[in-house]
């Protein structure tokens, strides 16, 4: 017989570093043992932003689903910027390669809503370019 699912939370992590706390207090699960589980997991992605789906059953247990990092941060560093620009696409402040728009795409193919990496690469590029990265051939 399958558990009752008492709630399911949607949240973002720091990598390798997840501590208990009040956004932890709401998905209703043992704080302690969920950070030693979800840090042990995400140790290679340390100080990255992760996002984590949480089923939390009326038994105390839980079930967790690590998503890829948003691709902001990912097509940020391989710019070597802080932040997008601040007027969006109608000023450049930095530029990424193809091949890093590839990469970034590949990474996050699985949770995109695209089956090839050429519609990924599109997806990635326009985000790129609404924070005023562009894109280098």
């Amino acid at each position: 017989m399958s558990k009752k699912i008492a709630k399911v939370v949607k949240m973002e992590l720091p990598g390798g570093e997840a501590k208990p706390g009040p956004k932890l207090a709401s998905a209703s699960v043992n704080m302690a043992k969920f950070c030693t589980d979800f840090n042990a997991k995400t140790a290679d992605r340390k100080g990255e932003p992760v996002p984590v789906i949480i089923t939390a059953y009326e038994d105390k247990s839980y079930d967790f689903v690590i998503k890829t990092s948003p691709a902001v941060g990912k097509i940020l560093k391989a710019a070597g910027l802080s932040k997008g620009s601040a007027t969006g696409n109608k000023q450049v402040i930095g530029y990424i390669t193809r091949a890093q728009l590839r990469e970034i795409a590949e990474y996050k193919l699985p949770d995109l809503n695209s089956n090839d990496i050429d519609a990924a690469m599109k997806v990635i590029e326009g985000t790129a370019k609404n924070m005023g990265i562009g894109i280098k051939d």
